[in-house]
């Protein structure tokens, strides 16, 4: 669990003004690595900010993401997801469960490249997508029954 000036030092870092719906909101990314959606982090932080709103949550997401200090992941074809780890990494989705999970790429040439001849690189997603170790069991299964029934 991230202290209070470690979220502010963090904000600070990305030229974010902290404020206490921003702290909660950078600290809640930094708890929890599970790539959540603004309703998630909604839900977790709502109960605890009874005068956060779901716009303050969305607004101040889009703000992290523009300034570097959080990852905005469109892997989800319904949700946008947001990741605290911004170092160089790839995701996995699960197609079953929906999960997403980061997957190490090491130095990754695609990954590391800042130009491609007269254009300028800003930003790199590396996206994978299958079943992950727990659905993949099931799928296999329910793809055998199915194949025995046929």
């Amino acid at each position: 669990m991230e202290t209070q000036s470690e979220v502010i030092k963090r904000l600070e870092r990305f030229g974010v003004k902290p404020s206490l719906q921003r702290i909660a909101i950078m600290g809640y990314l930094m708890d929890n690595l599970v790539h959540p959606t603004v309703d998630t982090v909604f839900n977790g932080l709502s109960s605890s900010i009874p005068t956060l709103s779901k716009t303050t949550v969305y607004n101040t997401l889009k703000l992290l993401a523009r300034q570097g200090a959080a990852l905005e992941l469109s892997i989800d074809d319904k949700n946008v997801r947001y990741d605290a780890n911004i170092f160089l990494h790839a995701h996995f989705r699960c197609k079953h469960c929906g999960s997403v999970y980061d997957v190490p790429v090491g130095s990754c040439e695609a990954l590391t490249v800042t130009s491609i001849g007269d254009f300028m690189v800003a930003e790199r997603h590396l996206y994978y997508k299958g079943y992950c170790g727990k659905c993949k069991a099931e799928v296999a299964a329910r793809a055998a029954t199915a194949a025995a029934d046929a």
